[in-house]
């Protein structure tokens, strides 16, 4: 008997067979338990999917001779003459070559006539994005309203060059592509039953080589088996698909939890000699990267059973997650510029050395030693004096050690009132009443040492002739000479007068808006309610 491949021979015979696509089996299960079937579906999605086999199993449920099903038996006349592709009523088409107005024509000549066979007359229409304008035209009215025993299949990889009006007739499935998490365990069960041995980094590598279709991760499969001489390892399936070994990657990562450059270049100038695509090299370190970040999280995500399984559980720990996440993003924007790079060599190592630059410096940071302890290998340090503090009722003064003794001098105070606040309190200690309080509280004033500066906005002689009283009340409150210099200019600052102005232009504000508002108007016209005046609490100044 002639060998059969392994893409048709594992090709799915019901729905509980299929591969993922949980989303449309359910859908059309229920459609058909229910019996509320449409006239015409569309399946979309990328090579590989599952589009023509659920088409397939789909005119076997409505054609089974137990009935209309969605467990079609698999052993009736129709069911398997489906399955051989021999069924009268499964008419199945091509649209990549037969794309004329004439074939559709003529395809449509025979939709009028009950099926030989079966229950329903099936159309099904391979890659429909190919037919012409005229063909869609002439095809619209049959699909619209089709005859009640005719049903219409329709599988496309490009559905956006579908005409609107053959969107709109028909029921629209998009089937998703597979994961390596969906297509290894598939694998793993073929190989199982062909009874070949395997490896299961080798089936791994041989999902994610498939970029989401199934059929062609069964290609490869069938490649595989041929290149190993029937068996499945590692090292063959790396060499046939032209992928670095995955230790490598696993060295290139550790160097870089190591901080290690030096090591790193030199890695990097032995793989060059075996001329890889560092497209690829950096694409599998981005997959390294992301099975660690996983592991940080769900330790439970790295398989017990994976070759690489120790060592990612190892850099898991090695690594922070904040690195990850930064090798990650470096490495994922590097991968988009490398074509840019003059020489794909130089442009990996200058993502690697990126993502050294960028990260963190926590790894050689070293805390200052409070004090250096001399070894029989150094030179001894030279003592350096040691301050010592003089307990004098005065502000301290330090002298160090050996230094030549200094007239201890009362440092002048320098101290300055910028805050109103303080001032205030001032004047109000001093017991001032009348105009000159108003005066002062007016006023700017700064100190240095035991001089007063005041500053007027204006000249009022009043204030001028209190000067010797402000003295003398400064002098009594602070124990000792003081003297006030008085000078007009500008205040740079808000007075403490001015302030107390502001805020009380800012409350009477207020309550004009308050006793405006049209909500307090209805309040006061049809509540009797009142508005009370809440003195403020800070103190006038008058």
């Amino acid at each position: 008997m002639a060998y059969q491949v392994l893409a048709r021979k594992w090709r799915p015979h019901n729905f509980p067979e299929m591969v993922g696509q949980l989303h449309v089996l359910r859908a059309l299960t229920n459609a058909l338990e229910s019996n509320r079937l449409h006239h015409a579906y569309l399946f979309t999605g990328t090579r590989g999917v599952g589009k023509t086999t659920v088409a397939r199993i789909l005119a076997k449920s409505l054609n089974c001779e137990n009935g209309v099903t969605a467990y079609p038996c698999g052993q009736c006349t129709a069911c398997c003459e489906i399955d051989e592709g021999r069924f009268v009523d499964l008419i199945e088409v091509d649209a990549a070559s037969r794309t004329k107005v004439e074939d559709t024509r003529d395809l449509l000549d025979n939709v009028q006539y009950a099926p030989t066979r079966g229950r329903f007359k099936v159309y099904l229409i391979d890659e429909v994005h190919m037919l012409s304008t005229h063909s869609f035209n002439a095809l619209l009215k049959t699909l619209e309203e089709p005859p009640p025993h005719v049903k219409f299949l329709l599988a496309t990889t490009d559905p956006q060059k579908l005409p609107p009006t053959v969107l709109s007739r028909c029921l629209q499935f998009n089937l998703k592509r597979l994961t390596p998490e969906d297509i290894t365990p598939h694998l793993t069960k073929i190989v199982e039953q062909e009874g070949i041995s395997y490896e299961n980094q080798a089936l791994r590598l041989l999902a994610q080589a498939a970029d989401g279709s199934l059929r062609d991760a069964l290609s490869l499969l069938d490649q595989a088996i041929a290149y190993g001489a029937g068996t499945l390892s590692n090292d063959d399936v790396s060499n046939m698909l032209g992928a670095l070994d995955q230790n490598v990657v696993l060295e290139l990562v550790s160097l870089l939890a190591a901080n290690n450059a030096p090591g790193l270049l030199q890695r990097i100038a032995q793989l060059a000699e075996q001329n890889p695509d560092f497209f690829t090299v950096l694409g599998d370190i981005l997959s390294l990267l992301q099975r660690i970040a996983l592991a940080q999280v769900v330790r439970a995500t790295v398989e017990a059973n994976q070759s690489d399984g120790e060592a990612i559980l190892q850099l898991a720990q090695q690594i922070s997650p904040e690195d990850v996440q930064l090798f990650y993003q470096i490495g994922l924007l590097g991968r988009r510029d490398l074509p840019l790079a003059p020489e794909p060599r130089g442009g990996f190592e200058m993502v690697m050395l990126r993502m050294l630059a960028f990260r963190p410096d926590t790894i050689n940071v070293q805390p200052q030693p409070t004090q250096t302890i001399p070894t029989a290998h150094s030179p001894p340090v030279p003592a350096q004096p040691t301050p010592i503090t003089t307990p004098v009722p005065q502000p301290a003064i330090t002298t160090p050690v050996g230094a030549a003794p200094t007239e201890l001098v009362e440092p002048r105070p320098t101290n300055s009132l910028n805050s109103h606040d303080e001032w205030r309190g001032i004047v109000e200690s001093l017991e001032l009443t009348g105009i000159v309080r108003r005066l002062a509280l007016s006023c700017e004033s700064k100190r240095e040492g035991d001089i007063w500066h005041v500053i007027l906005p204006r000249h009022p002689k009043t204030f001028l002739s209190k000067k010797p009283e402000l003295e003398s009340l400064l002098q009594k409150h602070f124990g000792g000479p003081q003297r006030v210099h008085i000078r007009v200019g500008g205040s740079e600052t808000e007075t403490p007068a001015v302030q107390q102005q502001r805020i009380q232009e800012t409350q009477q504000q207020y309550t004009i808006q308050i006793e405006n508002d049209p909500f307090v108007i209805y309040l006061k016209e049809h509540c009797d309610a009142r508005v009370h005046k809440v003195q403020p609490l800070v103190n006038s100044y008058t």
